[in-house]
C-alpha cells in the first residue's frame, strides 16, 4: 500500500480526524503495515490462548474481547501475532487493522475522549470510509488497544464505539480492577480471556521436549465437577510423564515467564534481574504509582509488602502480623486498613491472587485471604532465594520441604484461580473441622483440594481434612483431590483422587 492510499480520503464518520502531527506520526510508525513495512520480528511460538482469541475476533459474537494478565506474560506479543495472522493468513487488508499501545503513546493531552478521537482519526485517515460502511461491505475493521485500562473513562468510550459502529475490538490489560470496573459499562458486549505465565505443556513445546494433549475443550469446564475427569488427568500425566517431568523441572528452576524459557541459555541471575525490573518494579513504580484523586502511593511500603507476600506465599497471614513486620522494616507506623488496601492493589495487578475464606450460606468464615503468587519465579527474583519444587531437587535439600510446600500451595492456588467456570476459596480450621487448602465450587458442587508436598504420604493423616469435608453433607462434595510431589499410589478411599502437582498443572 503506497503512502497516499494509506492516508486515505479525509472522511470522518466521527465528525473529525485530526490528532496533531506528533501523534499522527506515532500512530503511523506503530502500524507499519499501512505503508507496506514489516513490524518487529515475532516469535513463532504461539501461546495457548491464540486460537481462542482469534476465533472470538473473527466470529464477532461479542464485539469486545478482553485479554487480561500480569505484565510480561505475552499479551502484547499475542496481540501482534493476531494482527500478523489477520494480515497474512486471513486476507484482511492492512487499512482495516488499527493498533494503539496506550502505555507508550507520547501524549494524549488535548484529547478529551482518546479512544473515540483516535478511532475518528483512523476512520478518516486510514480506513477511508465509515466503520459501518466497511462492515456492510463485509470488511469490518479490527481495533487492538493495549493497556487501555490506563485511560480514565475507557469503558464508556468503548461502549459508545461498539454500540454505534460495527467493529471488532480486542483489549489487553494488566489491571484486574480497572478491567472489572469496565465490565459493568460493557455488559453484554464483552468476553474475557485470562493469560497467565506459561502452562506446563507450553514449556514442553517451547523447549521442544514434546506435546501433551489437553483434556478440556474450550467450553467443557463443567467436567471438573466429576471424579472421572481427575482420574483421566492423573492418567494423562502418567502417560506423558517423561515430557511432563522435564517441563516441571524447568518450571521449578525458572518459573513460567516466557522470557525465562525463551532465553533458557541465560543465567538465572540475569533473568531474575529482568523480572525485577520489567515486572515487579514496573508495577510498583508505574501501575500503582497513583491512587484515588491522584494521591501517590508509598513506593517503599509497596515494595516491602510485596516482599512479605513473597515470604508468606501459600499462607494466610493476619494483617496484624504483616503490620508488625512492616513497622519493624520501615521504622514507621502502618495501619491495618492501609495494608489491606495495598494488598488489594497488588491483587489487582494480577501479580498475586488473594484466595478468600469460604463462604457458606452467606456467612464468611473468620480468616484472612491466602496469598498466591502468579509465579514462584517472582519470589526467587525479589528475595534472591530459590526454593525447588521438582521432587528430585527437593530431595537434595530436605530442609526446604516446608517452604516448598507453601510454594506448591501458592502455585496451585493461583493456577486454579485462572480456570473459568469455577470459584476458588480456602477452608480455615474451625472447631473440630480441619483446614482444607482449597475448595473449588463448580455450579452447585464443591471439590476440596489438599496439597501435601512431602516425600512420604501418610494416607490417613494427610487425607484427614478431605475426609472431614466430604463427610459433611452440607458442603455438597462427593470427592476430593490430594496433590503430592510425585505420582502417588492410589488412595484406598475411593472418594479421593491423588495426583502430583505436575499433573494438576496439565488441566489447561
Amino acid at each position: 500500500m503506497n503512502g497516499d492510499t494509506a492516508r486515505g480520503p479525509r472522511r470522518a464518520g466521527f465528525n473529525g480526524g485530526s490528532v496533531g502531527r506528533e501523534l499522527d506520526a506515532f500512530l503511523r510508525d506503530t502500524n507499519p503495515w499501512w505503508s507496506g513495512r514489516p513490524g518487529r520480528p515475532l516469535p513463532p511460538f504461539r501461546r495457548w490462548l491464540f486460537p481462542h482469541a482469534l476465533q472470538r475476533l473473527k466470529s464477532g459474537l461479542a464485539p469486545v474481547t478482553v485479554i487480561r494478565g500480569p505484565r510480561q506474560v505475552g499479551k502484547t506479543t499475542l496481540q501482534e501475532q493476531l494482527i500478523s495472522c489477520l494480515l497474512r493468513e486471513e486476507g484482511v487488508e492492512p487499512n482495516r487493522v488499527f493498533r494503539v499501545q496506550f502505555d507508550e503513546i507520547p501524549s494524549l493531552r488535548g484529547l478529551r475522549e482518546p479512544v473515540l478521537q483516535l478511532c475518528r482519526w483512523f476512520e478518516a485517515q486510514i480506513l477511508g470510509r465509515t466503520f459501518n460502511e466497511a462492515a456492510t461491505a463485509g470488511k469490518p475493521a479490527f481495533l487492538f488497544f493495549d493497556e487501555v485500562q490506563n485511560l480514565d473513562d475507557w469503558a464508556p468510550q468503548v461502549k459508545a464505539l461498539v454500540d454505534h459502529h460495527a467493529v471488532r475490538v480486542l483489549l489487553t490489560g494488566s489491571s484486574a480492577l480497572r478491567i472489572e470496573l469496565g465490565r459493568d459499562s460493557l455488559a453484554g458486549r464483552i468476553t474475557t480471556l485470562e493469560l497467565g505465565t506459561l502452562l506446563l505443556r507450553e514449556i514442553a513445546l517451547l523447549r521442544k521436549w514434546g506435546e501433551i494433549p489437553s483434556l478440556v475443550a474450550d467450553n467443557g469446564w463443567g467436567a471438573l465437577a466429576t471424579a472421572d475427569f481427575w482420574r483421566a488427568l492423573r492418567d494423562l500425566g502418567w502417560r506423558y510423564r517423561e515430557v511432563r517431568n522435564a517441563a516441571f523441572a524447568a518450571f521449578s528452576e525458572r518459573g513460567g515467564y516466557p522470557v525465562a524459557h525463551a532465553a533458557a541459555d541465560r543465567p538465572w541471575a540475569e533473568v531474575a534481574e529482568h523480572l525485577n525490573e520489567t515486572v515487579i518494579r514496573r508495577v510498583i513504580l508505574h501501575d500503582l504509582r497513583l491512587g484515588q484523586r491522584g494521591r501517590k502511593r508509598d513506593r517503599h511500603l509497596l515494595e516491602e509488602l510485596f516482599r512479605l507476600c513473597c515470604r508468606y506465599a501459600g499462607q494466610a497471614p493476619r494483617i496484624a502480623l504483616l503490620a508488625q513486620e512492616l513497622r519493624a522494616a520501615l521504622s514507621a507506623d502502618v495501619g491495618a486498613q492501609r495494608i489491606a488496601s495495598y494488598l488489594r492493589f497488588l491483587h489487582d495487578t494480577l501479580l498475586l491472587r488473594l484466595i478468600p475464606p469460604m463462604e457458606l450460606r452467606l456467612k464468611r468464615r473468620k480468616g484472612q485471604p491466602k496469598i498466591c503468587l502468579c509465579d514462584h519465579a517472582l519470589r526467587a527474583a525479589w528475595l534472591h532465594e530459590e526454593i525447588p519444587l521438582d521432587p528430585s531437587e527437593l530431595e537434595k535439600a530436605p530442609h526446604l520441604a516446608d517452604l516448598a510446600g507453601h510454594l506448591a500451595e501458592s502455585v496451585a492456588g493461583y493456577f486454579l484461580g485462572t480456570l473459568p467456570g469455577l470459584t476458588v476459596d480456602w477452608f480455615p480450621e474451625r472447631g473440630l473441622e480441619p483446614e482444607v487448602d482449597f475448595v473449588l465450587t463448580i455450579g452447585s458442587c464443591r471439590v476440596p483440594v489438599e496439597i501435601k508436598y512431602r516425600q512420604h504420604i501418610d494416607e490417613r493423616r494427610d487425607t484427614l481434612g478431605l475426609r472431614a469435608f466430604l463427610e459433611k453433607s452440607v458442603y455438597n462434595a462427593i470427592f476430593g483431590i490430594l496433590v503430592t510431589p510425585t505420582d502417588p499410589p492410589p488412595v484406598s478411599d475411593p472418594r479421593i483422587v491423588a495426583l502430583p502437582l505436575s499433573s494438576l498443572l496439565l488441566i489447561r
